[in-house]
């Protein structure tokens, strides 16, 4: 099968020209203007965008965790990202009693014949012990080549410094990439003790008993531990300007330090949590949303590739029934937000439309740089031989958000009635049709299983490093 796609403008991580793109099977085959190519079908893609479809590298689809299970699964997720212009998902898969092998097996599980996009998985390491240490080659060996240790969630998720320099020095010779949730759990856990004592009990109060200074000390932390190490760094969800100088110090020094910020961060702010009643749970999330002086850092952060990624960090939980497990007591709201389904379109409105990104920054950032550091070697391009995931995208098309008309299968959205403009028309992957004019088109377990590659971070890579 041959697909044209004739008259689109075509958007890489570095600059955007008119050229036609040529689809046979699943590959993109020829790139340039004007192709004098015959195919089974042409598509006149005038006056629209053409970006290589989009990789959210965090996600928690499936996902038991406080007490309850995320609302979406491999089926309701993948279609919801398809929907807005997501074609890879890197979801995050737990160790299971004790065992990486056992936490991956669970999650490709969950995942078998149900996405609709492909998809790979994290593992995320909650008890580094001498077998799961051990197991770590055997997980590479399977295609998954990056590692998260959480320094929060004390008593559940939480590891300790030595937890964590351990999982460092394991990817010296397995190669890849450890990711890290900075925030100081130990403090938090008292600061929510404290605050429960005084019958602190509302939303807000999550924020309050977590802030920034709580994620700087653990983003310098983590950064120090890795450079005893010598390997680089990931920093998971980036909230706050005081975490972005410690990781903006260490780069400046030479040191390979990496980081994302998700779309909630740039676009709501920690006065959502004080809403009345018990609204504010909608957007309880850890680390906690920050004030409007962050945001303009996380941006900035973003155009200067200080951070290199945008990602969802789509946990989504119903408002009844799961955030209101929290009702009398903050910290047993389920922590997350949704938002795998309308990242394209909130970057490019809140982004490109004001100013703060420009398209090609906006493609690197959600394509380009994610596929390059975690290893998928076949996405994140449009060019010849690589996998056709290509979002049709018309800069002009309006959308309002609401939760009556998403994909997702979550009972409330954080942007409802948000007026966007600019929205995928048609999405591909791998050169099918997954998603056209408002509707999806997908089934469920078309998606494929990526194994991935070390990426830039090797074992070969750790001479090359510089540390300081």
């Amino acid at each position: 099968m041959r697909t044209l796609l004739r008259g689109g403008t075509v958007v890489s991580a570095a600059d955007q020209f008119r050229a036609d793109v040529l689809i046979e099977g699943s590959r993109i085959t020829q790139l340039g203007e004007s192709l004098a190519v015959t195919a089974d079908q042409v598509l006149d893609v005038a006056g629209c965008l053409l970006l290589p479809g989009l990789v959210d590298s965090h996600t928690h689809l499936a996902m038991p965790t406080m007490g309850t299970v995320t609302a979406d699964d491999f089926n309701t997720g993948t279609a919801a990202a398809a929907a807005g212009g997501t074609t890879t998902v890197v979801d995050f898969a737990l160790q299971t009693e004790g065992s990486l092998l056992a936490g991956l097996e669970a999650w490709r599980e969950r995942a078998a014949g149900q996405s609709h996009i492909d998809y790979g998985f994290h593992l995320a390491v909650t008890e580094a012990s001498p077998e799961a240490i051990s197991e770590m080659q055997a997980v590479v060996d399977q295609g998954v080549t990056s590692f998260k240790v959480f320094m929060a969630f004390k008593g559940s998720f939480m590891a300790d410094d030595e937890q964590l320099l351990r999982v460092l020095r394991r990817t010296r010779e397995t190669g890849g990439l450890v990711q890290v949730h900075a925030e100081n759990g130990d403090a938090i856990e008292v600061n929510i003790a404290e605050a429960l004592g005084r019958g602190e009990i509302a939303p807000q109060f999550h924020a309050k008993t977590r802030p920034d200074s709580t994620e700087q000390e653990a983003t310098a932390r983590a950064i120090h531990l890795a450079r005893w190490a010598k390997r680089p760094v990931f920093l998971v969800h980036v909230s706050s300007a005081a975490a972005v100088s410690e990781i903006q110090t260490a780069r400046a020094a030479g040191s390979p330090v990496y980081g994302e910020t998700c779309v909630h961060y740039l676009t709501l702010t920690e006065d959502e949590l004080a809403r009345p009643g018990f609204d504010g749970a909608k957007y309880v999330c850890s680390p906690p949303l920050r004030t409007l002086s962050d945001q303009a850092v996380l941006w900035s952060a973003l155009r200067q590739q200080s951070l290199q990624i945008c990602t969802t960090d789509h946990c989504p939980f119903n408002f009844c029934g799961q955030k209101e497990l929290g009702k009398d007591d903050f910290s047993k709201i389920p922590n997350g937000l949704p938002g795998i389904e309308h990242r394209l379109t909130l970057l490019h409105e809140y982004g490109v439309r004001a100013g703060r990104l420009t398209m090609p920054e906006l493609v690197r950032i959600t394509s380009t740089a994610p596929a390059r550091m975690f290893g998928l070697d076949r996405k994140g391009r449009l060019a010849p031989g690589y996998d056709a995931d290509i979002v049709v995208f018309d800069p002009e098309s309006h959308m309002t958000i609401t939760a009556r008309g998403h994909h997702m299968a979550v009972d409330y959205t954080p942007y409802e009635g948000w007026e966007c403009r600019g929205a995928p028309v048609t999405v591909f992957s791998r050169g099918e049709v997954v998603f056209r004019d408002g509707e999806l088109v997908s089934t469920p377990g078309r998606g494929q299983y990526i194994r991935r590659t070390p990426g830039p971070f090797g074992p070969g890579e750790v001479d090359s490093l510089r540390w300081v």
